[in-house]
């Protein structure tokens, strides 16, 4: 069997007959000029390094597959992701109840089955909370890890492949929860969420918690105001001027560590306005501050070392020994280009922020509304439009094998988008070209931009 990987942890552990299967149902339903080819059938069996080449070709087979925008968003490809999921954690289909957090930290039980996914549970605590419809897409649901003083660390947006329920209680840790926040970045897009009752509360506690845990600065008069506010609940007020405070809308990360601007730095990166900020700690202890805008960045690519598991099948699927980095090519000035490397266990959840940011932007360049990016209900049942660029992230697929020693292996971590051709650049470190995003949203600098 193969174990595939997902934001470096176990999602699933497939037969090589499962995956053939999968790939002869989507070539029936989309040809065989689409797909991808499959690593073919062998008679004899395997020795040792064909093992590991058939894995590396099944890797790369899931991975173009997840990247093609028709192939990876269909239902066929997601479902086989979701039903793998529930076998391999042995979850019978029954009915459950699953608590969801709102960002105050209240609890939202939902009364699901153990096969929904994420849409359907993204839809019953809507429905708990009598949220409209045409709102329940500004909102999704994030894995995070809770720490001791109550705050968040976010792990990952929950994607349309997984089962959220099998998701967070396959981690095995009370630490782990979902919890309900907006998923868009312009705050310009508050005005239509604060319309309705429901979604000006959700957003009013999101705004309470991130001052409350810092991730959005108040000086004293500002806190005086706000506190004035918070006491005549004027939440639109409250929400307007705090859309005038640094930081707010971000998401804040872990301290983590960056190369920029020298090697070993320790970083605490927060993403929002469409950009990265940094606030990095130099070896001289002196702390400096910049911002990288998403517009500026080339592209950006997702690593991960992946130990080789020698321990048995059933070792905990929760405890990733993975080593993450995100790193961006960043136009520094109109002839300079620079890559930035930032290694923390939350690559992935920044490379989806990046990306969501990119998807936004790309909306609003041609005309469009967000409102479309988001959900559209279809002979009852709720569909993503087509102009909403799912963020992805392709699987990695392992073989673990007893007999041979342990092998750290550098694997691409992608979020996807179609990926357009980048040439190499200089970088030392670089990876072949089909590891890489493609920004849509960059921008060249003009002399007038100097």
């Amino acid at each position: 069997a193969y174990n595939i990987h997902v934001n470096g942890v176990l999602h699933c552990r497939v037969r090589y007959s499962q995956l053939l299967g999968l790939h002869e149902q989507l070539r029936k339903e989309y040809g065989a000029n689409v797909v991808p080819a499959f690593p073919p059938k062998k008679i004899f069996t395997l020795t040792p390094a064909e093992v590991e080449q058939r894995r590396e070709q099944l890797e790369k087979y899931m991975q173009a597959v997840r990247q093609d925008q028709m192939l990876g968003g269909s239902e066929t490809f997601n479902s086989f992701l979701r039903k793998a999921q529930q076998e391999t954690q042995q979850i019978p289909t029954e009915e459950v109840v699953l608590e969801v957090l709102l960002s105050n930290g209240q609890k939202v039980k939902v009364t699901i089955l153990t096969s929904d996914q994420t849409e359907d549970v993204l839809e019953a605590v809507a429905s708990k909370l009598d949220l409209p419809d045409d709102l329940v897409g500004y909102f999704s649901l994030f894995l995070v890890r809770q720490t001791k003083d109550g705050a968040f660390s976010f792990v990952r947006k929950l994607q349309e492949f997984e089962l959220p329920y099998v998701s967070v209680t396959s981690l095995h840790n009370p630490e782990f929860r979902i919890i309900l926040r907006k998923s868009y970045w312009d705050s310009s897009y508050d005005d239509d969420v604060m319309e309705h009752r429901v979604g000006l509360n959700l957003l009013y506690a999101q705004t309470v918690s991130d001052i409350e845990h810092g991730w959005i600065l108040v000086n004293k008069e500002q806190h005086r105001q706000l506190k004035s506010l918070q006491e005549k609940v004027s939440k639109k007020e409250f929400i307007r001027l705090a859309q005038t405070l640094k930081y707010y809308g971000y998401l804040k990360f872990d301290p983590c560590v960056t190369d920029f601007p020298e090697k070993g730095c320790h970083v605490v990166v927060s993403a929002g306005n469409n950009e990265l900020n940094f606030q990095v700690r130099l070896p001289s202890e002196q702390i400096k501050e910049g911002s990288f805008k998403v517009t500026r960045m080339r592209c950006w690519r997702v690593t991960s070392s992946v130990p080789m598991s020698n321990g048995p099948s059933g070792s905990s699927p929760g405890k990733s020994e993975v080593k993450l980095e995100l790193a961006f090519e960043y136009l520094m000035s109109k002839d300079r280009l620079q890559w930035v490397t930032i290694t923390s266990p939350q690559a992935i959840m920044l490379s989806i922020c990046l990306q969501s940011m990119v998807d936004e932007l790309m909306v609003k360049k041609s005309g469009g509304s967000i409102r479309k990016m988001f959900r559209r209900r279809v002979n009852g049942a709720l569909r993503r439009s087509d102009s909403q660029q799912a963020v992805k992230s392709p699987p990695l697929l392992d073989s673990p094998d007893a007999s041979r020693e342990p092998m750290a292996k550098l694997s691409s971590k992608l979020t996807s988008v179609s990926l357009r051709g980048i040439s190499h650049s200089s970088s030392a470190n670089d990876v072949g070209a089909n590891d890489f995003h493609g920004n849509y949203a960059f921008e060249g600098i003009g002399d007038e931009d100097l």
